[in-house]
């Protein structure tokens, strides 16, 4: 048996496991899922979020464990547990990057997402600095975007919660050193029809920074809602994953 904690990406919350949280348990499996500041039903004001702020919510999580967990972080969530990992890397047994954003030492989220001209993301953002969070245009294709392979009740489901996502966070370098980040061992799982954090970033990503392993899942950014099951699978399989 073993433990997950599950960290969403920008915009969302811990609502986009509720597919997967049931799989794992009823495979005997520990899930422990967070919203971060500002998401799902937390009401932190914006002005207040940092990237800091999101990984103190996840060490937390972290705090409550008995054992090293299997950390997954899904598309922004990779800066966080990336964070997270350099703080506290012996309370992790693997970080798992689905669709991720794996930045170096000293790199942001923004400095990769804003080069990567096959996703459809930026298009359809509104920028909001004065405010200091992003949303997206109402002309957003979201099923084109998140999740070409769900249902439509799905997105709309998704789409209808939500909210704005803080910029600070994304802007934000994070440091990271092979001393404390570099030993926990790394999964990447790759989505190969995304559309928001594009294949081709994907691929650079983990080239850049190698991982002890790399799957592949048929799917696009929400492959939590459209394949929850094969998602299971993999995150299963990552027992043996270990420094």
């Amino acid at each position: 048996m073993s433990t997950y904690i599950l960290v969403h990406g920008a915009w969302a919350g811990g609502w986009c496991w509720d597919k997967v949280v049931p799989l794992l348990k009823q495979a005997g499996h520990q899930v422990e899922t967070l919203d971060l500041p500002g998401h799902g039903q937390d009401r932190t004001p914006i002005r207040e979020i940092t990237l800091a702020a999101y990984v103190k919510r996840v060490c937390e999580a972290l705090d409550s464990q008995a054992e090293p967990v299997i950390l997954v972080g899904h598309s922004m969530g990779g800066i966080v547990i990336s964070q997270v990992a350099e703080e506290q890397p012996e309370k992790i047994q693997t970080l798992v990057y689905l669709s991720a954003f794996l930045v170096q030492n000293g790199e942001s989220l923004f400095q990769l997402a804003s080069v990567d001209t096959d996703s459809l993301v930026f298009p359809y953002l509104i920028m909001n600095e004065e405010q200091g969070y992003s949303t997206f245009k109402e002309e957003a294709p979201f099923k084109e975007i998140l999740g070409a392979d769900c249902s439509d009740k799905d997105i709309e489901w998704a789409k209808s919660l939500l909210v704005p996502e803080p910029l600070v966070p994304s802007a934000t370098p994070v440091h990271t050193t092979m001393v404390n980040y570099g030993r926990v061992p790394r999964v990447y799982i790759e989505t190969l029809r995304d559309r928001a954090v594009s294949l081709s970033l994907q691929k650079k990503m983990y080239t850049a920074l190698p991982c002890q392993k790399i799957l592949s899942m048929g799917t696009s950014h929400a492959s939590f809602l459209s394949a929850p099951e094969e998602l299971v699978r993999h995150l299963t399989s990552l027992q043996l994953v270990r420094s």
